[in-house]
């Protein structure tokens, strides 16, 4: 484990730093070279796929946060209006469905140029994701059910609610 007190300069890939946010919350992940980063982390309801890109010559860092679920074909007009619904209340990052797989996901890059305290940049940044994430869970479990959707019922899954029960 890197030193925690040694400042991360512009050459250091932010990965290094992504490896000790996740082993500071005790989650498995997988490097799979230095551009790739993937961990499985459980929500309340279902599991996400983080997935951490590095581009270099960009300085940005893409978290890419995918739910194991898959919307149903019949319900991908219904999903596209609630995308854009959710999308249009987020001040980061961003919501997608994709096109091969049907299986929503949070994306969200940031560039990582001049940042001294990339730990806890990198901390916000899935916390963050994880939060809209779990915020949304109920209306993508929805959507991946055999039932089509209507909007009435999508208007109430979408619905902000105070507390848990």
């Amino acid at each position: 484990m890197r030193d925690q007190a040694s400042p991360h300069n512009d050459t250091q890939n932010p990965l290094d730093s992504v490896e000790d946010v996740l082993c500071d919350n005790n989650w498995v992940y997988s490097r799979m070279n230095n551009q790739e980063l993937i961990v499985e982390v459980a929500g309340t309801a279902c599991e996400y796929r983080l997935l951490f890109v590095w581009q270099e010559h960009l300085n940005a860092l893409q978290l890419c946060c995918q739910y194991n679920i898959n919307i149903k074909p019949e319900n991908m007009g219904i999903a596209a209006t609630a995308l854009m619904d959710m999308n249009a209340k987020l001040w980061m990052g961003h919501f997608e469905i994709t096109k091969d797989s049907l299986s929503p996901s949070f994306r969200q890059t940031c560039l990582i140029h001049g940042h001294q305290q990339r730990r806890n940049y990198i901390e916000d940044l899935v916390d963050i994701s994880l939060v809209q994430c779990e915020r949304y869970q109920a209306v993508f479990q929805l959507l991946s059910h055999d039932k089509a959707v209507n909007a009435d019922i999508l208007s109430l899954a979408m619905m902000e609610t105070l507390g848990e029960s």
